[in-house]
C-alpha cells in the first residue's frame, strides 16, 4: 500500500539521498523546497533513477510562517493524510539573518518553523493512522546538539553573531522537540530523531573552500545517511518505536539537556507560544 511521505529540503544532499530511497522504496513523495527552481531538478534526478516514481512539489519557506500555513493548506487540499513528515531542511549562515517573523535564522528556520509545520500537519498524520494503522515523524539532528545551549535571549538574534553557537542551539531544540513530542503524540504517531552523520552536503557551502577541504576526508556520502532517514520512515522494523534516537555515523552521544524532560518541556511551552499555537498534553512519560 502506497505511504504518502513529507519531506522538507528534499532537492539537495541529505533531503535528496532520502527522496531518492523513499521514492526506490514505492512511497509517494512530497518534496516541500523553498526553491522550486532546484526542487524540479530533484524530480527530475529521482525520475531518471527510478522511473515509476511518485513525485509531487510544494514550495515551503521555513522561514516564514505565512509560507508554512499556506503549504499546510495546499497539503490538506490534496491529501486527505500523510503517512510520515520528514523535517529535513536546515541551513548554516555565516552571516546573521532573521526570518520573516524577525527571529534569528538558524532558530526560527531550522527549529520553529518545523515546530510549527508539525502541528499544523499532525490533523494528517492522525488521519494516516486511521488508513494504515500508524504515522510517523522523523526529525534531523546533529551531534551537534552537544555543543547547544538554549538561550532565549538569542532567539531574535545575537548582538555578536556566533553561527556555530547558532547551528548547535538549532539542532539541540530539534533533537529537545522531538523528544517532547514522542511524549505528547496521540497513539499511532511517532516521534524519532537522527543525526545523519558528518555528510558531504550543500550544508557546508558557505565555509571557506580550506576548511571544508580539511573537514571532508570525514563526511560520509548523502546516500549513506539517506539510507537511515528512509529506514525509520518505512521499514518495518521502526514500526511504533517512539522517542529514539539514531545515527548514520558513530559517535552518537545525548546531552543531559536533550533528555530533560524539564527543558523539553519549557522549551516546548515557549516555543508554542512564539510560534501562536495551543500545545500538546503530555500523555506518556517515557
Amino acid at each position: 500500500m502506497e505511504k504518502v511521505v513529507v519531506i522538507t529540503g528534499g532537492n539537495s544532499g541529505i533531503g535528496l539521498a532520502m527522496a531518492h530511497q523513499l521514492a526506490a522504496r514505492g512511497a509517494r513523495v512530497c518534496l516541500a523546497c523553498r526553491n522550486q527552481a532546484k526542487a524540479a531538478e530533484a524530480r527530475d534526478l529521482i525520475l531518471a533513477k527510478t522511473p515509476s516514481a511518485r513525485i509531487e512539489l510544494y514550495s515551503l519557506d521555513l522561514a516564514s510562517f505565512a509560507s508554512i500555513r499556506q503549504f499546510a493548506s495546499e497539503l490538506a487540499g490534496r491529501h486527505d493524510h500523510i503517512d510520515v513528515l520528514i523535517n529535513n531542511a536546515g541551513a548554516a549562515p555565516l552571516t546573521q539573518q532573521f526570518t520573516q517573523e524577525g527571529f534569528e535564522m538558524q532558530f526560527g528556520g531550522n527549529y520553529l518553523g518545523p515546530f510549527l509545520l508539525t502541528h499544523l500537519l499532525l490533523p494528517l498524520l492522525q488521519a494516516g493512522v486511521q488508513h494504515k494503522g500508524e504515522a510517523r515523524i522523523v526529525n534531523v539532528a546533529s551531534i551537534m546538539h552537544m555543543f547547544g545551549r538554549i538561550r532565549p535571549d538569542t532567539f531574535r538574534g545575537m548582538k555578536r553573531y556566533s553561527p556555530g553557537s547558532a547551528y548547535a542551539q538549532s539542532k539541540l531544540a530539534n533533537l529537545m522537540f522531538s523528544n517532547a513530542l514522542a511524549r505528547r503524540l496521540p497513539t499511532g504517531v511517532t516521534s524519532q530523531a537522527m543525526h545523519p552523520g558528518g555528510v558531504d552536503s550543500e550544508i557546508w557551502r558557505d565555509l571557506p573552500r580550506p576548511v571544508y577541504l580539511m573537514l571532508k576526508p570525514f563526511l560520509i556520502t548523502p546516500e549513506r545517511a539517506g539510507r537511515l532517514g528512509a529506514d525509520l520512515a518505512l521499514s518495518a522494523e521502526h514500526a511504533g518505536v517512539n522517542g529514539g534516537y539514531y545515527t548514520a555515523q558513530w559517535p552518537r552521544p545525548l546531552s543531559r539537556t536533550a533528555r530533560s524532560h524539564e527543558a523539553q518541556d519549557e522549551l516546548y511551552a515557549a516555543s508554542c507560544e512564539l510560534a501562536g499555537i495551543p500545545g500538546l498534553p503530555v500523555v506518556r512519560q517515557g
